[in-house]
């Protein structure tokens, strides 16, 4: 709204000052970022995450293998997990056991992993994700959530750039306030000494 209102300085006025049309300009522009800019910087900005998690997810996707486990105990300690984190949201509802499996080299692994299972009795089985050499590693990402995370980077710097061009367009009508401020003191110093007295115009 600030910008629309700033445009408004363009209108025929026998008192627009040079500081006017500045502003008007300066509303111009900022009003285009926020219509043009905007948009596209959140387009831009999307694909090329999306291109970079993509990629992500077929690297992840090629060196992470799914096996299926064998719980041996499920009494292990539950290890706590930062909340708010990508493993926080794959853990939650979980439970940790001790369980073995096959790697990927055909070697057998035993370690405590992560299971999703209602009751991890010994002896039942369920899948996890694991490295080359049977290491459990995060499930790959997968395109779903590649494309959420696209989405919010794009939604960013889309918001950003509207934040950027506002606060511009603010800077520069805090500068052309000042500087008619500045004129108008030096105005009235020169008018000053004279104001009121008779014969001086005034």
């Amino acid at each position: 709204m600030g910008a629309i209102r700033g445009i408004w300085r363009w209108r025929g006025n026998p008192l627009r000052r040079t500081t006017d049309l500045v502003e008007a300009w300066a509303a111009l522009v900022a009003l285009l970022l926020m219509a043009f800019g905007a948009p596209l910087a959140g387009l831009l900005a999307g694909s090329v995450a999306h291109d970079a998690l993509t990629r992500t997810a077929r690297q992840q996707l090629a060196v992470r293998h799914r096996v299926t486990a064998t719980v041996l105990d499920a009494s292990a300690a539950v290890v706590p997990v930062p909340a708010g984190t990508r493993a926080a949201e794959e853990h939650d509802g979980r439970r940790r056991v001790l369980a073995a499996w096959t790697a990927p080299d055909g070697t057998g692994r035993r370690a405590h992993t992560w299971t999703n299972l209602r009751d991890p009795e010994p002896g039942r089985r369920f899948t996890v994700w694991t490295d080359v050499r049977g290491r459990p590693v995060a499930r790959p990402l997968d395109g779903g959530e590649a494309a959420l995370q696209a989405g919010l980077a794009g939604i960013g710097a889309a918001l950003l750039t509207i934040a950027i061009a506002e606060s511009a367009r603010r800077v520069t009508l805090r500068r052309l306030t000042l500087r008619r401020h500045r004129r108008l003191d030096r105005a009235w110093e020169r008018a000053g000494p004279d104001w009121g007295r008779t014969g001086t115009g005034s």
